[in-house]
């Protein structure tokens, strides 16, 4: 009689199951027969499975429903993690029927998985008969009021979920208030996230009246809503009374002076409270006095949020008279204020005698050498810190030479950042003098200093006998080969450093024989970050043979480097050998076809490589076909980065063939490779096969209208693709239709670009019908394509009734006024777009003042983009008045816009009283020097704008003088653009005089056109990018 699945052996039956991993057998393996279910039960790994990850694994909605299927009568389940899949609505339902009969799960995670208001109301049911589930994460989500008006139904009569996390899921007040009213009887739940949605004043209020008999709350999370200053008295009232609160979280709000004074009312007499966010708010000197107050008898509080607070000297003596009497806090953030050296030094004091801080962040704070000094004095005697952060704070080598002192006697200090100072040789040698017998500091950072080779060989010395530090970033430091040839020396003998950051430091091949040297015997390691050097094909040589042999290395960067072909194949042995490196990283060399096939040999037999970068490399179809053959049998591999290259329709379709079957790859980046309709074909037969690809990347090519349709037909059944770019690819209105016939059934897409097409006015409203029903697309870019007025009006009647789309690009489409007037019509009833880009619309005065009108209104918006317009004086006069009302807008964009001086003031007298716009761009437009005085006067009172672009404005001397006035009592701004501005000796000897008292951290002229150049020194280490 044959073997069936009836009659196997039960060892056989396990050998196979041995075999499947997780989700195969919960979801392929249970209800086929009853024996065989009898069997899984009695398998020891189902017995013992207690934690399913099924992360980004592209599950919708049928296979949720296969896998809650053999959940049913799975009795040992705690923790499910169904994370960026694509479930819906449909899958929620699923999900919701298991909740109610299964007597184990504790925690499910269902962050980003395109659940809306049905899918909300689906778990909410579930929740009602569950009587075990304590952890639920709905984050990411697009449930809005009405789903949290479920949720919190579902809440009312559960006695067992302690944390609910539905951040970024567009509710505003009034789904605040449906949350408020589920917790009044709720008495389980400890957690509530609600960051990233839109709930002001009104929605906190209610939050805090909802949370007034609540007993059980221990954490809110707030972050990055519409809360002010009242809103904030509202939750200091709750915070009075309450006794459960330890945690509070209220950054990126708006929460003035006023607000603060609110918040430290309610501190006083709170008992429970451990940790208070407050970054990213406007709360200065004087609030950070009111928060000082209400802190300084308070026993409970250790963490302390205050970055970005437009905080100096002043408000840095009230934290320090905190520290003085407080005997709680342990971290405290003051990174990004205006606290400079004499802020440094009463924060010293205040360390002096402190006994419970661990955590300090003072960077970009223009602390100096002397304020480096006061900081050093403080830690001599201080035994509590363990982590400082002084990064982009204007520390020299003197200042490096005072840390260095503090350190020495230190035992307590792990993590130092000193990244984006002026540390010479000197300073790295004084530094490093003072770790000799240092035994505590693991992390060193000081990147983007001068320390060159000589300074590189003393921090090698002191790595031979340093057995603490583990990670050290000398990025961007000229160390050259030299510098290279000491450190690695260090390498050789040094056994506690697992990363080191060494790009952008002019390492040669030599430098990186040295290196390779250094990594043969090294067997600490794990981290490699060499980009942007020139080691070229014989360094890669070197580094390949010390691949083979190096069995700790698990990321190496050689981006920027000049590698060809021959030395990518002693890479790619090295990688055969190797098995530990999982991110390589080539990108910007010149290895070719002939490398990619080195690099597709390698692939197949690799077994550990997650992410591969192989853009901008000279590659063509048949490197492409050499990669696809690598790709067919890699089982690790998960993005793929091709940008750049020349592959082509006949490489497309090797790439595509290549992944047909591949079921790991989840990014793709094919932008501008020079792929046709033909090769878009092939990548549309890809779209239907494959069920991992979530990114694809087609930007740039010449798919055309014939191309469109058929990644449109590859989009119909499509279930796992959620972000595709098809800017600059040719595609007219009838491509925009096949897109918006694929769209009409997608139920995964959130990003979509058709940047710089040729879609018009026919294309729009196809487009946009297309998006009629689609509840999914958040971000939809259609910057540059001849839509014009009557397409505009299309786009605006679909945002009457849209509830998803966030950002929308229409700039570059000749809009007009008509069209700005459509657009302002539908934003007085869209509740959630927040970026609106119509720059280079061709919009006047009438177009403006129809914007504006809508502004008044909406509640939503927060940045707009209106640049090179014709707005006029006029325009701007209409903007400025909508400024009074509006409280929402942060950033406006109005460069060359062709407004004069009167324009300028107008903007100027609603900035006096405006409490919201942080970002201002007035760049190319024609104020004058008089236009400069309206905005310097308005600077003056004005406690909210940080960047402010003045650029092209023909302010000359007499202007500059005027903003160099408004610097020595403004405290907020911390980045100023004057460029090409007629700026001679005299104005800029104004601002250099104005920057001797204000803290504006960039300061942005071009130096040769001031003249003479020397007179005034702009300090490029102001405007450094990186941070860590």
């Amino acid at each position: 009689m044959p073997l069936t699945i009836l009659t196997l052996p039960v060892e056989i039956i396990y050998r196979i199951l041995d075999h499947q991993n997780d989700l195969t057998m919960l979801s392929s393996m249970r209800n086929v027969c009853q024996r065989f279910d009898t069997i899984v039960d009695r398998y020891r790994r189902y017995q013992t499975l207690t934690t399913l990850n099924l992360c980004d694994n592209k599950i919708g909605h049928t296979r949720t429903q296969h896998l809650v299927d053999g959940l049913r009568t799975n009795m040992t389940l705690t923790e499910l993690n169904l994370d960026y899949n694509q479930i819906g609505d449909v899958g929620a339902q699923h999900v919701a029927n298991a909740l109610q009969n299964h007597t184990t799960l504790t925690t499910l995670d269902l962050y980003h998985n395109n659940i809306g208001v049905v899918g909300a109301r689906h778990i909410a049911d579930g929740l009602r008969n569950n009587t075990t589930l304590t952890a639920l994460d709905l984050g990411g989500n697009e449930i809005g009021d009405v789903g949290a008006q479920h949720i919190a139904e579902g809440l009312r009569n559960n006695t067992i979920l302690t944390e609910l996390y539905l951040w970024c899921n567009l509710i505003g007040d009034v789904g605040a208030q449906h949350i408020a009213d589920g917790l009044r009887n709720n008495t389980t739940l400890t957690v509530l996230n609600l960051s990233d949605n839109r709930i002001g004043d009104v929605g906190a209020q209610r939050l805090v009246e909802g949370l007034r008999n609540n007993t059980t709350l221990t954490e809110l999370y707030l972050w990055c809503n519409l809360i002010g200053d009242v809103g904030a008295q509202h939750i200091a009232d709750g915070l009075r009374n309450n006794t459960t609160f330890t945690t509070l979280i209220l950054n990126e709000n708006q929460i003035g002076v006023i607000g603060a004074q609110h918040i430290a009312d309610g501190l006083r007499n709170n008992t429970t409270l451990t940790a208070l966010g407050l970054r990213e708010n406007q709360i200065g000197d004087v609030g950070a006095q009111h928060i000082a107050d209400g802190l300084r008898n308070n026993t409970t509080l250790t963490t302390l949020g205050l970055y970005e607070n437009q905080i100096g000297a002043v408000g840095a003596q009230h934290i320090a008279d905190l520290l003085r009497a407080n005997r709680t806090l342990t971290t405290l953030d003051l990174t990004h204020n205006q606290i400079g050296d004499v802020g440094a030094q009463h924060i010293a004091d205040g360390l002096r005698n402190n006994t419970t801080l661990t955590t300090l962040d003072l960077g970009e704070n223009q602390i100096g050498n002397v304020g480096a000094q006061h900081i050093a004095d403080g830690l001599r005697n201080n035994t509590t810190l363990t982590a400082l952060n002084l990064r982009d704070s204007q520390i020299g080598d003197v200042g490096a030479q005072h840390i260095a002192d503090g350190l020495r006697n230190n035992r307590t200090l792990t993590r130092l950042n000193l990244s984006g100072n002026q540390i010479g040789v000197v300073g790295a040698q004084r530094l490093v003098e003072g770790l000799r017998n240092n035994t505590t500091l693991t992390i060193l950072r000081l990147w983007c200093n001068w320390i060159g080779d000589v300074g590189a060989q003393h921090v090698a010395n002191a790595l031979r006998n340093n057995t603490t530090l583990s990670i050290l970033d000398l990025g961007h430091n000229e160390i050259g080969d030299v510098g290279a040839q000491h450190l690695a020396g260090a390498l050789q003998t040094n056994m506690t450093l697992t990363t080191l950051h060494l790009d952008e430091n002019q390492i040669g091949d030599v430098g990186a024989q040295h290196i390779a040297d250094g990594l043969r015997n090294n067997t600490i390691l794990t981290e490699l970050d060499l980009k942007e050097n020139q080691i070229g094909d014989v360094g890669a040589q070197h580094i390949a043979d010390a691949l083979q042999t190096n069995t700790t290395l698990t990321i190496l960067n050689l981006s920027d480097n000049q590698i060809g072909h021959i030395r990518t194949r002693h890479l790619v042995d090295g990688l055969r050998t190797n098995m530990t490196l999982t991110e390589l990283n080539l990108d910007c060399n010149q290895i070719g076809d002939v490398g990619a096939k080195h690099v597709a040999r390698g692939l197949r037999n690799n077994k550990t490589l997650t992410i591969l970068n192989l853009a901008r490399n000279e590659i063509g179809d048949v490197g492409a076909q050499h990669i696809a053959d690598g790709l067919r049998n890699n089982t690790t591999l998960t993005e793929l980065y091709l940008w750049c290259n020349l592959i082509g329709d006949v490489g497309a379709q090797h790439i595509a063939d290549g992944l047909r079957n591949n079921t790991t790859l989840t990014t793709l980046g094919l932008y501008e490779n020079q792929i046709g309709a033909v090769g878009a074909q092939h990548i549309a037969d890809l779209l239907r096969a494959n069920r991992t690809l979530t990114t694809l990347d087609l930007g740039e090519n010449q798919i055309g209208d014939v191309g469109a349709q058929h990644i449109a037909d590859g989009l119909r059944n499509n279930t796992t693709l959620t972000a595709l770019n098809l800017r600059d690819s040719q595609i007219g209105d009838v491509g925009a239709q096949h897109i918006a016939d694929g769209l009409r059934n997608n139920t995964t897409l959130t990003k979509l670009s058709l940047s710089g097409n040729q879609i018009g006015v026919v294309g729009a409203q196809r487009l946009v019908e297309g998006l009629r029903n689609n509840t999914t697309l958040t971000i939809l870019r259609l910057w540059c394509n001849w839509i014009g007025d009557v397409g505009a009006q299309h786009v605006a009647n679909a945002l009457r009734n849209n509830t998803t789309l966030i950002a929308l690009d229409l700039g570059g489409n000749e809009i007009g006024n008509v069209g700005a007037q459509h657009l302002a019509g539908a934003l007085q009833t869209n509740m959630t777009l927040t970026t609106l880009h119509l720059d280079e619309s061709q919009i006047g005065d009438v177009g403006a003042q129809h914007l504006a009108d809508a502004l008044q209104t909406n509640m939503t918006l927060t940045t707009l983009d209106l640049k090179e317009n014709q707005i006029g004086d006029v325009g701007a006069q209409h903007i400025a008045d909508a400024l009074q009302t509006n409280t929402t807008l942060t950033a406006l964009y109005l460069g060359g816009n062709q407004i004069r001086a009167v324009g300028a003031q107008h903007i100027a007298d609603e900035l006096r009283n405006n409490t919201t716009l942080t970002t201002l761009d007035l760049d190319y437009n024609e104020i004058g020097y008089v236009g400069a005085q309206h905005v310097a006067d308005a600077l003056q009172t004005n406690m909210t704008l940080t960047t402010l672009n003045l650029g092209y404005n023909e302010i000359g001397d007499v202007g500059t003088q005027h903003l160099a006035n408004a610097l020595r009592n403004n405290t907020t701004l911390t980045a100023l653009s004057l460029e090409l501005n007629q700026i001679g000796n005299v104005g800029a000897q104004h601002i250099a005089d104005a920057l001797q008292t204000n803290t504006v951290s960039i300061i942005l002229f071009l130096i040769y056109f001031i003249y003479p150049p020397v007179l005034f020194h702009t300090d490029t280490n102001r405007i450094k990018p990186r941070e860590q």
